[in-house]
């Protein structure tokens, strides 16, 4: 493992590097900063698991995702994702002036007090990726996080604050609150819970080694509560709905 540079701005040691010739990202357990409300040294071990999930549903939205050891200890490594810089699956525009093709999720004020709109684009990869985010109860899809490939594909990474037993879920995809699931999101959220409740199926052991029994118990819930309710939730009220900052 190379090391290429530092990635910045991020809360926790990111660095970009090359592993046989392949740019990745490292992120050190050694590096995570500690939160009150996620065990110290577990957030390596989320982001894998969100991985897992991913694939579990056949989604691919997360690159993929293992533990490895690098210059600075056991961490996760992810494959680096080349963006196209000219598309941005999210956005912050002028109020009252909502691009063709996206959705509106709030109105605010900017840095300088002019007021915008946060947008997010109407396209069926980011709405799976709502509803990923609902399974996995993600603490923190921030619009930075969501990523446009070179590929034409829309990537999420940053899943180190998910998978928590206690409701967490902020993001900036909004934008389907109260619609019903498709036939294909049903199928797919029912597919993972099946296999979650499936003694003979090794999901729940792949995903065991890197969050709790607990946690993954309390996924297999989310699919049920999701597929109970057969809608993308609307923001609770008890929690804050966007993460801060919200890029």
């Amino acid at each position: 493992m190379a090391v290429v540079g530092r990635i910045l701005p991020a809360s926790n040691t990111t660095v970009l590097v090359e592993v046989a010739g392949v740019r990745a990202v490292y992120k050190p357990i050694a590096g995570e900063r500690p939160l009150w409300d996620f065990p110290d040294g577990t957030l390596a071990g989320r982001e894998v698991a969100a991985h897992l999930l991913s694939e579990a549903l056949g989604w691919g939205i997360v690159p993929p995702t293992t533990l490895a050891d690098g210059p600075a200890g056991p961490g996760m490594l992810q494959l680096y994702v080349e963006t196209d810089d000219s598309v941005q699956p999210v956005d912050l525009v002028p109020a009252g002036s909502v691009p063709p093709g996206y959705r509106h999720v709030l109105s605010a004020l900017d840095g300088d007090g002019r007021p915008v709109d946060l947008v997010h684009e109407d396209i069926a990869e980011l709405r799976r990726m709502a509803v990923f985010d609902v399974v996995i109860n993600n603490g923190d899809r921030k619009g930075g996080h969501v990523l446009a490939g070179t590929d034409g594909r829309r990537y999420g990474v940053d899943h180190g604050v998910s998978m928590s037993v206690d409701p967490k879920l902020r993001t900036v995809l909004w934008g389907w609150a109260g619609e019903s699931l498709t036939d294909a999101e049903r199928a797919a959220v029912a597919g993972l819970r099946d296999r979650l409740a499936d003694a003979a199926d090794d999901l729940a052991t792949s995903l065991s080694a890197h969050v709790t029994p607990d946690e993954v118990r309390a996924c297999r819930r989310r699919c049920d509560d999701l597929l109970r309710e057969g809608s993308l939730p609307f923001p609770s009220g008890e929690w804050p709905a966007i993460p801060w900052p919200a890029f």
